[in-house]
């Protein structure tokens, strides 16, 4: 569990939201490129209905440059987009419930 989500549940914001649990079950796969002479990585998140999310993650310096660190920090930036995308799918549906 994530600081954020002890914080949140220690002060009992129980209002409709989204959790790191929730968001988890909507990724039905992942896949991780790094482009040949590059220091790019990219991430691509399936998610449960078929739409695909991308994250990137670029070193500057290729000595710095560390697979697996690369496929973190695209993981959780393909991650944070869809953060945005569930939670607006959760005000429209506050919305039409309201």
């Amino acid at each position: 569990m994530t600081e954020i989500e002890n914080e949140i549940q220690k002060k009992e914001l129980n209002a409709p939201r989204l959790t790191p649990d929730m968001l988890q079950a909507v990724i039905k796969s992942e896949q991780y490129h790094v482009f040949e002479g590059s220091q790019l990585t990219v991430c691509c998140l399936t998610l449960q209905n078929g739409f695909t999310v991308t994250g990137e993650s670029a070193c500057a310096s290729p000595e710095n440059f560390d697979a697996e660190i690369g496929e973190k920090i695209a993981y959780e930036n393909a991650k944070n987009k869809i953060w945005q995308l569930e939670g607006y799918l959760l005000k429209q549906k506050l919305h039409e419930a309201g």
